[in-house]
């Protein structure tokens, strides 16, 4: 089961202040203190590990999320969505919802992010053959423990 991540609102809240996490230590320490760093719980990193998914990265950092935010959630290198040159036609749909699906394969996915709409769940529902969660987190808040529910709700189900 694959997991979409994005990290502008999932993982750093938009609506958050700098927080101290006392969790922190390690070679992130490097990148020169990230200043969105310190509105991510770097215990976000275990939590999403624990979904038992093989997470991916889906957002406009690419390959600065492995350098920068797996080391401070604790998570390896992750697989890096490589996104088209162009956004694709337009309309209501997401940049990124077709490259997802494509690079999902017909595989069970979950899209965590704060931009995906009902246009994005129903062009996904025409287009791809497997199941998906195409879940849409508040960019206020971050990933939160409703979200966690909701996607290990989900997963709980689709393995079945």
């Amino acid at each position: 089961m694959l997991l979409f991540l994005d990290v502008d609102g999932p993982l750093v809240p938009f609506g958050a202040t700098d927080r101290d996490y006392p969790l922190y230590e390690g070679p992130a320490a490097v990148a020169g203190g990230h200043p969105l760093l310190r509105r991510v719980d770097p215990a976000l990193g275990r939590r999403l590990a624990a979904l038992g998914c093989e997470l991916v990265w889906a957002t406009t950092w690419t390959d600065e999320a492995n350098a920068v935010l797996a080391p401070w959630l604790g998570l390896p290198p992750l697989p890096v969505v490589e996104w088209p040159d162009e956004d694709g036609p337009p309309g209501p749909l997401h940049w990124k919802t077709r490259p997802l699906v494509a690079r999902a394969a017909g595989r069970p996915f979950v899209w965590v992010d704060d931009e995906i709409t009902e246009a994005d769940r129903a062009w996904t529902a025409v287009h791809h053959p497997g199941s998906a969660l195409l879940h849409r987190v508040d960019h206020r808040h971050g990933l939160t423990e409703a979200d966690f529910g909701a996607l290990e709700n989900w997963l709980s189900a689709a393995r079945r």
